[in-house]
This record gives C-alpha cells, sequence and structure tokens, in this order.
C-alpha cells in the first residue's frame, strides 16, 4: 500500500495535539468570536449601519448593565431558564420512554410510531394559539411548548437507536438470564448512549428555540418578550442583547450536556458521541 504523503500526516498530528490541549483548543475556538465582534464595532462605527439598525457592542454591553442594575436582565434570564429547564425534563423524559418503547416493541412501533410521526411534522407556531386556548398564557402553556420541541429530538434518536442494536449482543446477554428492564439498562441503553446524548443535545437546541417562540407570542416576562418589547420601543441594543444571551445560554447549557456525555462514557464505557 502507498504510504501516506508527510504533509497529511502532520496536519493530522497537528490536530490530534491541538484536541487534546484543551488550552489551545479553547484558544483558537474564541478565535472567531472575536473576529466577529471587531467586524461588529467596525461596521456599527464606519457608517456602514446607523446606531439604530446596528448599536456599538459598546452600546449592548450598556444596555446589558442598566438592565442588569434594575434587576430586570436576571429577572428575564431566570424565567427563560427555568421555562427551558422544566421543558426539557418534562420533554426528554417522555420521548426516552416512548422511544424506548417504540425501538423495542414492534406493535408499539407499528400502531403508535406513523401517528407520532405525523404530530412531528407539525410546525412549532403552529401549537401556540391551540395550547392557549386549552391551558391559557402563563407557565403551563410556555413548558408545555418547550417539552414539545424536547420531546421529539430524544425521541427519534432513541426509537432509531434501539430498533438497530445489535441482535447478537442481546441474544448473548440472554443466554446469561438478563432479561427485561436489566437487559434494557445494562445492555440496550448503553449500547444506544452516544445516540441519546445526540438526541439530549438537539433537545436542549429545540428547546430554546420552541421558548422563544412562546415567549413571543404570550409572555411579559423572559428574554423572548425582551426581545419583542425592544422591537416595539426601537431599542437594537436590547434586542441585540437578549439575542447575545439566548446565544450564551445555548452554549452552557449545551457543555453542561457535555460534562453529562463524559460521566455517562466513563459509567458506561461508551464512545463519546461525535
Amino acid at each position: 500500500m502507498p504510504e501516506t504523503p508527510a504533509p497529511v500526516r502532520s496536519r493530522g498530528s497537528l490536530l490530534r495535539a491541538v484536541a487534546r490541549n484543551k488550552w489551545l483548543a479553547g484558544a483558537l475556538g474564541l478565535a472567531l468570536p472575536v473576529l466577529i465582534l471587531l467586524l461588529w464595532h467596525t461596521l456599527s462605527s464606519n457608517g456602514t449601519f446607523s446606531p439604530v439598525q446596528l448599536p456599538a457592542p459598546s452600546t449592548v454591553l450598556a444596555a446589558g448593565v442598566e438592565l442588569a442594575q434594575r434587576g430586570d436582565l436576571w429577572f428575564n434570564v431566570a424565567i427563560s431558564v427555568q421555562r427551558v429547564v422544566l421543558g426539557f425534563l418534562i420533554g426528554s423524559t417522555l420521548g426516552m420512554v416512548l422511544g424506548a418503547l417504540i425501538g423495542l416493541s414492534r406493535w408499539a412501533s407499528v400502531l403508535a410510531g406513523p401517528t407520532i410521526g405525523a404530530i412531528r411534522a407539525v410546525p412549532s407556531l403552529a401549537w401556540v394559539p391551540l395550547l392557549m386556548l386549552w391551558i391559557g398564557i402563563g407557565e403551563n402553556s410556555k413548558v408545555t411548548l418547550v417539552a414539545i420541541g424536547a420531546f421529539f429530538p430524544v425521541y427519534t434518536t432513541v426509537s432509531a437507536a434501539l430498533k438497530h442494536v445489535d441482535r447478537q449482543l442481546i441474544e448473548a446477554a440472554r443466554s446469561f438470564g438478563i432479561t427485561g428492564l436489566q437487559l434494557f439498562f445494562q445492555v440496550q441503553l448503553p449500547a444506544v448512549l452516544p445516540s441519546v446524548i445526540s438526541g439530549l443535545r438537539l433537545a436542549l437546541a429545540q428547546a430554546w428555540l420552541f421558548l422563544v417562540a412562546a415567549e413571543l407570542l404570550g409572555a411579559a416576562m423572559g428574554l423572548g418578550f425582551l426581545l419583542t418589547e425592544s422591537q416595539g420601543n426601537g431599542r437594537t441594543d436590547r434586542l441585540l442583547l437578549a439575542i447575545l444571551l439566548l446565544a450564551i445560554l445555548g452554549k452552557l447549557s449545551d457543555a453542561l450536556v457535555g460534562v453529562f456525555e463524559r460521566w455517562a462514557a466513563r459509567r458506561w464505557g461508551a464512545a463519546p458521541a461525535a
């Protein structure tokens, strides 16, 4: 076989070395945000955009400090985080349970699979008026909408992964007397753990998307409400602040899932999800 060219090997070694060095990888990961920040500052200060269209980063920061001093910022952040956490826990738990049922039972897959698949195709905004009619405009409707968003990624990944677990692995476990819930938790769940983690990551991203949909259409507090209020008042600085906070909170929550992923990999010896 022909040898791998030296530049390719050296490039692969360099990438692996960067990945192993957390500080270097973190610094490289910050390079693009810094470039975006510099571009933002340039475009807002050289006259390309007016202050109303694109406020300077310092203006957005000042708006955040003002809201924080008044207590409004932390209150809106706390409300949105609470809604996402509750909705994510409810939706992902139901998604895992139903996904396991559909993935392990052919009868359940035939009877319920097509119906759940059709419901999954319904756009998020289509649920809002129905939930407001059934539950009202309080917290329950918002948490329910977030739970709907978190449910389907987990359900889809878990059900699909369980259908493709190696049959020889299952038969080997049964030959040792492992059946029922013991078989699920000791053999099948660890086998699909990378897919479960991927589903949880997608569910968390969906939870934030559905949160904004819920808060944009019927809320008096939260980051979605801050977006709507800022748009109505012409406060582009606060609008950009809300968008930045949603991005930061989304990244932090994804990092928490990454911590769980590493713990689960040590606990069950599963390879991290790609």
